[in-house]
Protein backbone atom coordinates (compact mmCIF):
# COMPACT_ATOMS: atom_id res chain seq x y z
CA UNK A 1 0.00 0.00 0.00
CA UNK A 2 1.07 3.49 -0.69
CA UNK A 3 0.88 5.65 2.23
CA UNK A 4 1.33 9.33 2.59
CA UNK A 5 2.02 11.05 5.83
CA UNK A 6 1.46 14.82 7.17
CA UNK A 7 4.04 16.11 9.86
CA UNK A 8 6.72 12.98 8.84
CA UNK A 9 9.92 14.94 10.66
CA UNK A 10 7.71 15.71 13.78
CA UNK A 11 7.58 13.38 16.67
CA UNK A 12 3.95 11.74 15.72
CA UNK A 13 4.89 11.11 12.17
CA UNK A 14 7.87 9.67 12.29
CA UNK A 15 7.08 7.10 14.10
CA UNK A 16 4.29 5.86 12.71
CA UNK A 17 6.77 5.85 8.76
CA UNK A 18 8.97 3.24 11.05
CA UNK A 19 6.16 1.50 11.61
CA UNK A 20 4.41 1.35 8.03
CA UNK A 21 8.14 0.28 6.54
CA UNK A 22 7.98 -2.01 8.98
CA UNK A 23 4.82 -3.48 7.68
CA UNK A 24 6.40 -3.49 3.93
CA UNK A 25 4.22 -0.72 2.88
CA UNK A 26 5.67 2.32 0.37
CA UNK A 27 5.73 5.25 2.57
CA UNK A 28 6.30 9.36 1.33
CA UNK A 29 5.44 12.00 3.64
CA UNK A 30 5.81 16.10 3.97
CA UNK A 31 7.20 18.65 6.70
CA UNK A 32 7.13 21.84 6.78
CA UNK A 33 9.61 21.91 9.25
CA UNK A 34 8.87 24.57 11.14
CA UNK A 35 8.53 22.08 14.05
CA UNK A 36 10.17 18.76 12.03
CA UNK A 37 13.44 17.23 12.63
CA UNK A 38 15.68 15.45 9.89
CA UNK A 39 17.10 13.09 12.06
CA UNK A 40 13.31 11.97 12.89
CA UNK A 41 12.67 11.06 9.33
CA UNK A 42 13.35 7.13 8.55
CA UNK A 43 15.45 5.91 5.77
CA UNK A 44 13.60 4.78 3.09
CA UNK A 45 11.18 7.07 3.29
CA UNK A 46 10.11 10.04 0.77
CA UNK A 47 10.34 13.14 2.40
CA UNK A 48 9.10 16.94 0.83
CA UNK A 49 9.74 19.63 2.10
CA UNK A 50 6.10 21.66 1.84
CA UNK A 51 3.80 23.10 3.74
CA UNK A 52 0.07 21.12 4.01
CA UNK A 53 -1.29 25.02 3.20
CA UNK A 54 0.07 24.61 -0.21
CA UNK A 55 -3.09 22.63 -1.85
CA UNK A 56 -0.76 22.59 -4.88
CA UNK A 57 1.71 20.45 -3.60
CA UNK A 58 -0.51 18.69 -1.24
CA UNK A 59 -2.46 17.55 -4.67
CA UNK A 60 0.62 16.39 -6.37
CA UNK A 61 2.27 14.60 -3.31
CA UNK A 62 -0.96 12.64 -2.98
CA UNK A 63 -1.19 11.38 -6.52
CA UNK A 64 -1.49 7.85 -6.68
CA UNK A 65 -2.01 7.54 -2.69
CA UNK A 66 -3.77 4.58 -1.03
CA UNK A 67 -4.19 6.12 2.57
CA UNK A 68 -3.00 9.40 3.96
CA UNK A 69 -2.19 10.21 7.61
CA UNK A 70 -2.45 13.89 8.80
CA UNK A 71 -0.54 14.24 11.46
CA UNK A 72 0.85 17.22 10.97
CA UNK A 73 0.08 20.88 13.66
CA UNK A 74 1.58 23.56 15.29
CA UNK A 75 -0.33 21.59 18.22
CA UNK A 76 0.18 24.29 20.41
CA UNK A 77 -3.00 24.72 22.56
CA UNK A 78 -2.18 27.16 25.31
CA UNK A 79 -0.45 29.21 22.69
CA UNK A 80 -3.69 29.12 20.70
CA UNK A 81 -5.09 31.55 22.83
CA UNK A 82 -2.02 34.18 22.27
CA UNK A 83 -1.22 32.91 18.51
CA UNK A 84 -4.88 32.45 17.23
CA UNK A 85 -3.76 33.14 13.66
CA UNK A 86 -0.67 31.35 13.51
CA UNK A 87 -2.29 28.29 15.18
CA UNK A 88 -5.51 28.05 13.27
CA UNK A 89 -3.62 28.43 10.06
CA UNK A 90 -1.52 25.71 10.34
CA UNK A 91 -4.62 23.77 11.95
CA UNK A 92 -7.87 24.03 9.91
CA UNK A 93 -6.85 25.67 6.75
CA UNK A 94 -3.83 22.70 6.59
CA UNK A 95 -6.41 20.12 6.98
CA UNK A 96 -8.53 21.54 4.40
CA UNK A 97 -5.83 21.95 2.00
CA UNK A 98 -4.53 17.60 2.48
CA UNK A 99 -8.39 16.50 2.76
CA UNK A 100 -9.27 18.38 -0.60
CA UNK A 101 -5.70 17.15 -2.20
CA UNK A 102 -7.11 13.57 -0.78
CA UNK A 103 -10.71 13.65 -2.46
CA UNK A 104 -9.06 15.17 -5.68
CA UNK A 105 -7.09 12.48 -5.61
CA UNK A 106 -9.38 9.29 -4.90
CA UNK A 107 -7.44 8.11 -1.64
CA UNK A 108 -9.45 5.12 -0.21
CA UNK A 109 -9.50 6.13 3.37
CA UNK A 110 -7.76 9.24 5.64
CA UNK A 111 -6.90 8.99 9.54
CA UNK A 112 -7.42 12.24 11.00
CA UNK A 113 -5.76 13.16 14.21
CA UNK A 114 -7.69 15.12 16.05
CA UNK A 115 -6.84 16.47 19.85
CA UNK A 116 -7.66 15.85 23.39
CA UNK A 117 -8.64 19.83 23.13
CA UNK A 118 -11.73 18.69 21.37
CA UNK A 119 -13.91 18.03 24.56
CA UNK A 120 -12.85 21.02 26.82
CA UNK A 121 -13.82 21.27 30.52
CA UNK A 122 -16.37 18.21 30.49
CA UNK A 123 -16.60 16.28 32.78
CA UNK A 124 -14.20 13.51 32.52
CA UNK A 125 -12.84 10.28 31.91
CA UNK A 126 -14.15 12.07 28.20
CA UNK A 127 -15.84 9.55 25.95
CA UNK A 128 -16.31 9.42 22.03
CA UNK A 129 -19.62 10.23 22.34
CA UNK A 130 -19.59 13.77 24.22
CA UNK A 131 -20.48 16.67 22.19
CA UNK A 132 -17.00 19.09 20.99
CA UNK A 133 -16.91 21.69 23.37
CA UNK A 134 -13.58 23.71 22.75
CA UNK A 135 -12.57 26.20 25.15
CA UNK A 136 -9.62 27.99 22.59
CA UNK A 137 -8.63 28.32 19.25
CA UNK A 138 -6.56 25.13 18.52
CA UNK A 139 -9.48 22.81 19.75
CA UNK A 140 -11.89 24.91 17.97
CA UNK A 141 -9.64 24.05 14.73
CA UNK A 142 -9.42 20.67 15.27
CA UNK A 143 -13.21 20.30 15.41
CA UNK A 144 -13.41 22.72 12.79
CA UNK A 145 -11.46 19.90 10.76
CA UNK A 146 -13.02 17.06 12.00
CA UNK A 147 -16.05 18.48 10.78
CA UNK A 148 -14.98 19.47 7.38
CA UNK A 149 -13.68 15.78 7.02
CA UNK A 150 -17.18 14.53 7.59
CA UNK A 151 -19.16 16.93 5.10
CA UNK A 152 -16.81 16.18 2.40
CA UNK A 153 -15.73 12.23 2.93
CA UNK A 154 -20.34 11.87 2.95
CA UNK A 155 -20.32 14.06 -0.04
CA UNK A 156 -17.54 12.28 -1.74
CA UNK A 157 -17.37 8.70 -0.54
CA UNK A 158 -13.56 8.69 0.82
CA UNK A 159 -13.09 6.76 3.81
CA UNK A 160 -12.08 8.56 7.09
CA UNK A 161 -10.92 7.81 11.05
CA UNK A 162 -10.44 10.32 13.67
CA UNK A 163 -7.80 9.65 16.38
CA UNK A 164 -8.15 11.40 19.77
CA UNK A 165 -4.65 11.35 21.09
CA UNK A 166 -3.60 12.74 24.17
CA UNK A 167 -0.43 13.79 25.67
CA UNK A 168 2.03 11.68 23.42
CA UNK A 169 5.57 11.15 24.85
CA UNK A 170 8.57 9.29 23.91
CA UNK A 171 12.01 9.58 21.66
CA UNK A 172 11.93 12.35 18.76
CA UNK A 173 9.28 14.65 20.36
CA UNK A 174 10.68 18.45 20.05
CA UNK A 175 11.84 19.16 23.70
CA UNK A 176 13.13 22.86 23.50
CA UNK A 177 10.02 23.84 22.68
CA UNK A 178 8.62 26.37 25.70
CA UNK A 179 5.08 26.37 24.71
CA UNK A 180 3.83 22.68 24.60
CA UNK A 181 5.10 19.23 25.70
CA UNK A 182 5.08 19.30 29.73
CA UNK A 183 7.36 15.93 30.27
CA UNK A 184 9.87 16.78 27.78
CA UNK A 185 9.87 20.55 29.05
CA UNK A 186 10.75 19.34 32.53
CA UNK A 187 13.42 17.11 31.61
CA UNK A 188 15.30 19.49 29.51
CA UNK A 189 15.67 21.72 32.60
CA UNK A 190 15.50 19.26 35.17
CA UNK A 191 19.34 17.94 32.93
CA UNK A 192 20.13 21.33 32.94
CA UNK A 193 20.06 21.41 36.78
CA UNK A 194 16.78 23.77 36.72
CA UNK A 195 13.68 23.58 38.37
CA UNK A 196 10.52 22.50 36.81
CA UNK A 197 8.12 25.38 35.75
CA UNK A 198 4.59 24.80 36.66
CA UNK A 199 1.39 26.83 35.93
CA UNK A 200 -1.10 27.19 38.72
CA UNK A 201 -1.33 24.76 41.79
CA UNK A 202 0.37 21.63 39.84
CA UNK A 203 -3.06 20.02 40.28
CA UNK A 204 -4.38 19.31 37.29
CA UNK A 205 -4.64 16.08 36.31
CA UNK A 206 -3.41 14.27 33.00
CA UNK A 207 -2.64 10.61 31.52
CA UNK A 208 0.07 10.47 29.00
CA UNK A 209 0.95 8.19 26.41
CA UNK A 210 3.59 6.53 25.12
CA UNK A 211 4.28 6.80 21.06
CA UNK A 212 4.34 3.16 20.70
CA UNK A 213 0.52 2.48 22.05
CA UNK A 214 -0.49 5.52 20.12
CA UNK A 215 1.16 4.03 16.87
CA UNK A 216 -0.68 0.69 17.58
CA UNK A 217 -4.03 2.58 17.52
CA UNK A 218 -3.07 4.33 14.62
CA UNK A 219 -2.33 1.11 12.67
CA UNK A 220 -5.97 -0.33 12.79
CA UNK A 221 -7.30 3.23 12.36
CA UNK A 222 -5.67 2.98 9.47
CA UNK A 223 -5.37 -0.67 7.85
CA UNK A 224 -8.01 -2.55 9.53
CA UNK A 225 -11.33 -2.89 6.99
CA UNK A 226 -13.67 -3.59 9.05
CA UNK A 227 -13.09 0.11 11.10
CA UNK A 228 -14.48 2.91 9.54
CA UNK A 229 -16.25 6.51 10.40
CA UNK A 230 -15.48 6.59 13.09
CA UNK A 231 -13.78 8.39 15.98
CA UNK A 232 -11.48 6.85 18.80
CA UNK A 233 -9.90 8.18 21.97
CA UNK A 234 -6.31 6.67 21.44
CA UNK A 235 -3.74 6.32 24.45
CA UNK A 236 -3.90 4.72 27.86
CA UNK A 237 -6.49 6.18 30.85
CA UNK A 238 -4.79 4.32 33.73
CA UNK A 239 -2.39 5.97 35.53
CA UNK A 240 -4.33 9.46 35.74
CA UNK A 241 -1.20 11.77 37.31
CA UNK A 242 -1.22 15.70 38.26
CA UNK A 243 1.33 17.75 37.03
CA UNK A 244 3.22 17.94 40.36
CA UNK A 245 3.10 14.13 40.44
CA UNK A 246 4.73 14.35 37.34
CA UNK A 247 7.53 16.72 38.39
CA UNK A 248 8.47 14.44 41.17
CA UNK A 249 9.10 11.53 39.11
CA UNK A 250 11.00 13.07 36.62
CA UNK A 251 13.09 14.97 39.30
CA UNK A 252 13.59 11.48 41.03
CA UNK A 253 14.36 9.70 37.51
CA UNK A 254 16.83 12.75 36.36
CA UNK A 255 18.20 13.13 39.69
CA UNK A 256 17.26 16.71 40.43
CA UNK A 257 14.96 17.02 43.32
CA UNK A 258 14.68 21.33 43.81
CA UNK A 259 11.33 22.24 44.64
CA UNK A 260 9.55 23.48 41.02
CA UNK A 261 8.93 27.04 40.99
CA UNK A 262 5.05 27.72 40.31
CA UNK A 263 3.53 30.68 38.62
CA UNK A 264 0.25 32.09 37.54
CA UNK A 265 -2.00 29.70 35.81
CA UNK A 266 -2.15 29.88 31.89
CA UNK A 267 -5.70 31.15 30.59
CA UNK A 268 -8.12 28.35 28.99
CA UNK A 269 -6.64 25.33 30.39
CA UNK A 270 -8.28 22.48 31.31
CA UNK A 271 -8.11 20.97 34.94
CA UNK A 272 -8.87 17.74 34.74
CA UNK A 273 -8.25 16.28 30.49
CA UNK A 274 -8.24 12.60 30.92
CA UNK A 275 -10.10 10.30 28.22
CA UNK A 276 -11.73 6.99 28.26
CA UNK A 277 -9.98 4.34 26.21
CA UNK A 278 -13.19 1.64 26.38
CA UNK A 279 -14.14 2.07 22.90
CA UNK A 280 -10.36 1.26 21.50
CA UNK A 281 -10.05 -1.50 23.70
CA UNK A 282 -13.74 -2.94 23.18
CA UNK A 283 -13.18 -2.63 19.35
CA UNK A 284 -9.35 -3.79 18.50
CA UNK A 285 -8.32 -5.08 21.80
CA UNK A 286 -6.30 -1.80 22.85
CA UNK A 287 -3.65 -2.43 25.26
CA UNK A 288 -1.50 0.01 27.11
CA UNK A 289 2.13 -1.82 27.46
CA UNK A 290 4.24 1.38 28.51
CA UNK A 291 3.80 2.56 32.17
CA UNK A 292 4.08 5.65 33.00
CA UNK A 293 7.50 5.53 34.75
CA UNK A 294 8.58 3.51 31.70
CA UNK A 295 7.95 6.22 29.80
CA UNK A 296 9.74 8.94 31.40
CA UNK A 297 12.68 7.09 31.26
CA UNK A 298 12.85 6.45 27.53
CA UNK A 299 11.32 10.17 27.28
CA UNK A 300 14.70 11.00 29.28
CA UNK A 301 17.19 8.38 28.21
CA UNK A 302 16.19 9.67 24.41
CA UNK A 303 16.59 13.54 25.56
CA UNK A 304 20.35 12.42 27.26
CA UNK A 305 21.65 11.01 23.79
CA UNK A 306 20.25 13.89 21.70
CA UNK A 307 21.88 16.55 23.93
CA UNK A 308 20.36 19.06 26.20
CA UNK A 309 19.07 22.22 24.38
CA UNK A 310 18.16 25.89 25.02
CA UNK A 311 14.56 26.54 24.55
CA UNK A 312 13.72 28.20 21.00
CA UNK A 313 11.51 30.88 21.22
CA UNK A 314 10.71 31.08 16.98
CA UNK A 315 7.19 31.00 17.55
CA UNK A 316 4.93 34.11 17.28
CA UNK A 317 3.28 35.44 19.87
CA UNK A 318 0.72 37.47 18.52
CA UNK A 319 -1.32 38.97 21.56
CA UNK A 320 1.12 40.19 24.35
CA UNK A 321 -0.75 41.57 27.28
CA UNK A 322 -0.94 41.66 31.47
CA UNK A 323 -2.31 38.05 31.31
CA UNK A 324 0.24 36.31 28.30
CA UNK A 325 2.42 34.12 30.35
CA UNK A 326 6.06 35.99 31.40
CA UNK A 327 7.55 32.69 30.88
CA UNK A 328 6.98 33.44 27.39
CA UNK A 329 7.18 37.00 27.07
CA UNK A 330 10.81 37.15 29.05
CA UNK A 331 12.07 33.63 28.01
CA UNK A 332 12.07 32.23 31.34
CA UNK A 333 12.05 28.86 30.33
Amino acid sequence: MKIFITGIAGFLGSHLAKRMLELGHEVSGNDSMILGDKLNIPKNTKFYKADCCDYKKMLKLTKDIDLVYHCAATAHEGLSVFSPNFITKNIYQASVSIITASIVNRVKRFVYCSSMARYGKQKAPFTEDLIPMPVDPYGIAKVAGEDTLKNLCKVHGMEYNIAIPHNIVGPNQKYDDPYRNVMSIFINRNLQRKQSIIYGDGEQKRSFTYVNDAIFCLEKLGLQENIKNEIFNIGPDEEETTINVLAEMIANEVGYNEVPIYIKERPQEVKIAICSADKARKIFNYKTKTSLKESIKLTADFIKKRGVKKFNYKLPVEIKSKITPKTWLKKLI
